[in-house]
């Protein structure tokens, strides 16, 4: 039983999931619809139009924070999409506005388009927003078109649709292929027998900073 767990155990430690491209899809929030709506109240024979306007809808934003270093999270969920703005309601009530869709990215994450070759963002810094989608505004209601020759409109205005669109995150890494291994493992010596295959080409061998407090940084 015990050698069981400590097998479980170790399989797990080696266990490292990192991924630096994820295609998801996303959609912004449609705008809620306007309200036609006429003030009904007592001993008042003509009370007008009082349709509230719709909210607008939700958007979709990418920002870069500091305590990610992986797209991991999206393989397994591909599909974002913000709130829409509800309808607008009588008595010059006005919808809710939808809320907004974050999708959280790690430093050096680049945004392209579906096609996979248009930048739309580059974001290096932690804080930094970039607006992917926006929402559709809301429609107006009827109180909105209200005017001398048109005294009691009974129409309103929809809410616009909002955006929908394919996007490709892409981690940017510092280097196309690294060597990781345990201090005098032999990483320096493989390097200098690559070096000599190649016909004199000089590889980059650095000290790592922290190479003899943590093992995870050895020489790249």
């Amino acid at each position: 039983m015990d050698n069981r767990l400590e097998v479980h155990r170790v399989k797990g430690a080696c266990t490292m999931k990192f991924l630096d491209q994820a295609k998801i899809y996303i959609a912004s929030g449609a705008g809620g619809n306007g309200c036609i709506g006429f003030r009904r109240e007592k001993f008042i024979e003509f009370g007008g139009p009082n349709g509230g306007d719709g909210g607008r809808g939700g958007d979709v934003w990418v920002e870069c924070v500091a305590n990610l270093n992986t797209l991991i999270d999206y393989r397994y969920q591909q599909h974002f999409k913000a709130k829409s703005g509800q309808g607008g309601m009588g008595q010059n009530r006005a919808g809710a506005n939808g809320d907004d869709c974050t999708i959280k990215v790690p430093p050096g994450t680049q945004v392209y388009a579906e096609d996979g070759e248009t930048l739309l963002a580059d974001l290096t810094a932690p804080g930094e927003r970039v607006l992917i989608a926006k929402g559709g505004n809301g429609g107006f209601g009827n109180a909105h078109f209200k005017s001398a020759t048109n005294q009691a409109p009974t129409f309103a205005n929809p809410g616009l649709p909002g955006e929908e669109l394919t996007i490709w995150l892409r981690l940017k890494l510092i280097a196309d292929a690294g060597l990781v291994g345990l201090p005098n493992a032999g990483k320096s010596t493989f390097l200098a027998t690559v070096e000599r295959q190649t016909e004199g080409r000089r590889l980059s061998i650095h000290d790592a900073a922290s190479e003899s407090r943590r093992r995870t940084h050895g020489r790249h």
